[in-house]
């Protein structure tokens, strides 16, 4: 903890602003004095640190405050500031969040947060604060004590929301015990007795019991392995897996589930018959038998599930479809629901509306400990045997404990790819871009397109002739004002390839394979879009995808990460489905981008012309995936500055109101981020005001 004394008359209203060298988001910052007024002789004051690493606050400061000082991450900072503000300043900068917040926010969590036009003109401190709690971080103690904790009359109401249930679907519960633990088994089974909903049945299954038969119990012929089929067997008669009503879910003994959570998953099976799998948010328990580490997972990606099994545990599948897809067995209770998961999914085929997710945490489980060295293989050649049944051809390793890659094998003729690169002047821009591609891509098939906007410098000229001539490389001319939309569209006219690679000027390749990586995803089952990860020069990350509507209209997710973190729940690491993904380097199909018309030239000129050209894609139908292996620096918006001229801020305004316009229903709720994490931090911090729609609030 970084720790100043600060000097100077700083009694009243001041403005702190403070500008941190680094920024993790467990980072806190305070700012601490001696006061009579305050608790125990004490002032302390919490400062929200944005992503960015800086602090911009008006706090008002005692009368008395003396000895204040900076109670600050150990990241050295770069600037320390605390000033006093008179009455004008204070109150335009306090109504210029405030209304900004009421204008961006939701209705839910302008409500939660207490934020009208009317309480800021007549209390516009209070306003300002209220509006100023979205930017802080919470821990996750606090989120639990404020939005996680279910009041006696809820009881009562959910009791009778079941009653008028239109189906009560049976779960049927299997607790497998792994050890002798009689504590971790009882917990188990407290927590299912204290379930509101009651129709349920539960099994346990003591693994010790059938292991202790054979010195080599996963030998198959074993005393244990038969053991278990017999058990599996009366399991099966038990649990009648040929009738729809009924659901099935795996728990390990010592996990617990809230008593809400078979009511919140039958009220999603009442509301959504065709469901068959049905998962949650869940988090960790510790010694103590506290919460933490949360799993706010994102909607459905299958993308996702090929690189590691972020569904977990906190899942319930419909029986029949369990049957179909083979059933239950012995491996299922060893080594968990990895197998079981992908076969189900194999069998409902590529139907989302089956497959719904609960952004609620209804699971608490141990620790989670390292995987097993068997485990772990058993997982690697359970996502093998999935690609076998779906005729994917691609080789599978694991690249964190838990993470698997899938490189999917290009076919003996691969698509001819035409990379799109605009640009003007700066000629170490360019060089360095084509030159990278030129010197390090291994992808056998490509043509590049440099679409040139008027550049004057006769180096850059004479570099983009000696170029043209190049049997890979066409130069084209545009000689109008800057429009990256239309600089894009006209290249993509003019290609060849039967796949178009965005790609901007300012990037250079760090993996040979990048274009194999993405255009072995883009060839998979319904995707029409994938993007890269990118890096600052200083190898921190720059883009690991979009979010759409957090943090403003999209910001890219995990940015300023070490090359070398995994990010939450390593999603900095995995190959998945995303919203939105950067054009700085992006591939999708030719068909594809003419069948949508390309770019917006007309609304999107310079900005979000990719996020939106993304989202019609989704909307389409095609999935966009965001790929960790194709790697590249970026050296961000270097050759196009700024929007500092009035005429370019008023274009840029434009932009944001039309997609705020356009993709408002995305914005407020990004199906790959989490209704439970903060929209105004795009940092996967949790939400001050949580959008969840609890089916005991408001109705199925």
């Amino acid at each position: 903890m970084f720790e100043k004394k600060i000097s100077g008359d700083t009694r009243g209203w001041c403005l702190i602003e403070v500008r941190l060298s680094t920024y993790k988001p467990h980072y806190r910052a305070r700012l601490r004095g001696k006061s009579e007024s305050g608790v125990d002789g004490v002032y302390e004051y919490s400062l929200p640190i944005l992503r960015h690493g800086r602090i911009h606050e008006l706090i008002c400061l005692p009368c008395d405050i003396s000895d204040l000082c900076w109670l600050l991450p150990e990241a050295e900072p770069h600037v320390l500031s605390i000033q006093r503000v008179g009455w004008l300043e204070r109150v335009v900068r306090m109504a210029n969040r405030v209304f900004t917040a009421i204008r961006r926010l939701p209705r839910e969590q302008r409500k939660a947060l207490g934020l009208t036009y009317l309480n800021a003109l007549t209390g516009l401190a209070q306003s300002y604060r209220a509006a100023s709690i979205m930017r802080a971080s919470l821990t996750y103690s606090d989120w639990i004590t404020q939005f996680d904790q279910l009041k006696p009359l809820e009881f009562h109401r959910i009791s009778n929301q079941i009653i008028h249930l239109k189906r009560k679907p049976r779960f049927y519960l299997v607790l497998v015990a792994d050890d002798s633990s009689e504590a971790k088994i009882r917990q188990t089974l407290d927590s299912i007795d204290a379930q509101i909903y009651r129709n349920h049945a539960c099994t346990t299954l003591m693994l010790s019991d059938f292991m202790s038969q054979s010195a080599s119990p996963h030998e198959n012929g074993t005393a244990a392995q038969g053991l278990l089929i017999k058990h599996l067997e009366k399991m099966k008669a038990e649990f009648s897996s040929s009738h729809e009503g009924e659901w099935l879910l795996l728990l390990r003994a010592g996990k617990r589930l809230p008593p809400y959570a078979l009511y919140w998953l039958a009220s999603e099976v009442s509301a959504k018959p065709d469901a068959a799998i049905i998962y949650a948010d869940d988090d960790e328990q510790d010694a103590l038998g506290q919460r933490c580490r949360p799993r706010f997972k994102p909607d459905w990606s299958l993308a996702h599930l090929r690189s590691t099994n972020f569904v977990g545990d906190a899942v319930a599948l419909r029986g029949d479809v369990v049957a179909s897809a083979g059933g239950l067995d012995p491996d299922c209770f060893r080594f968990g629901n990895y197998d079981l998961l992908l076969r189900v999914v194999d069998a409902i085929g590529e139907d989302r509306d089956k497959i719904v997710h609960i952004p609620a945490v209804l699971l608490h489980t141990g620790i989670t400990g390292d995987m097993t060295a068997e485990m772990r293989a058993w997982n690697i050649a359970a996502l093998r045997a999935h690609l076998v049944r779906n005729g994917v051809s691609g080789e599978v390793s694991e690249t964190l404990p838990g993470c698997w890659r899938v490189r999917y094998r290009l076919p003996e003729s691969p698509p001819l790819v035409s990379i799109i690169v605009p640009t003007r002047d700066r000629l170490e821009l360019i060089q360095r871009c084509l030159e990278s591609v030129l010197e390090k891509t291994t992808y056998p098939r490509y043509e590049i397109l440099v679409v040139d906007n008027q550049s004057a410098d006769p180096e850059v000229l004479a570099f983009l002739d000696r170029m043209g001539k190049h049997e890979q490389v066409r130069v084209l001319r545009y000689d109008r004002s800057f429009n990256f939309s239309a600089m894009n569209n006209l290249a993509v006219e003019q290609a060849k390839g039967e796949v178009v690679c965005l790609l901007n000027n300012d990037t250079e390749v760090i993996s040979p394979d990048w274009l194999d990586e993405m255009i072995g995803h883009l060839l998979q089952s319904k995707v029409g879009v994938v993007g890269a990860k990118l890096y600052f020069p200083d190898g921190r990350v720059q883009h690991a995808g979009d979010l759409v509507g957090v943090g403003g209209v999209a910001n890219h997710a995990h940015a300023f990460l070490q090359s070398n973190e995994p990010g939450y729940c390593n999603r900095a690491m995995v190959a998945q489905d995303m919203s939105a993904v950067t054009a700085a380097c992006m591939v999708t199909r030719r068909s594809l981008y003419l069948e949508l018309g390309g770019l917006d030239e007309k609304n999107l000129p310079v900005a979000f012309n990719d996020v939106d050209y993304c989202l019609r894609a989704s909307e389409a139908g095609y999935r966009v995936i965001w790929t960790p292996y194709a790697e590249l620096y970026h050296h961000e918006s270097v050759s196009r500055g700024k929007d500092l001229t009035p005429e370019k801020k008023k274009r840029a305004k434009s932009e944001v109101v039309y997609m705020r316009k356009r993709w408002r229903r995305v914005m407020r709720n990004d199906p790959y981020y989490n209704p439970n994490l903060s929209y105004e931090r795009p940092d996967f911090s949790l939400s001050h005001a949580p959008m969840v729609k609890k089916p005991w609030v408001n109705g199925k």
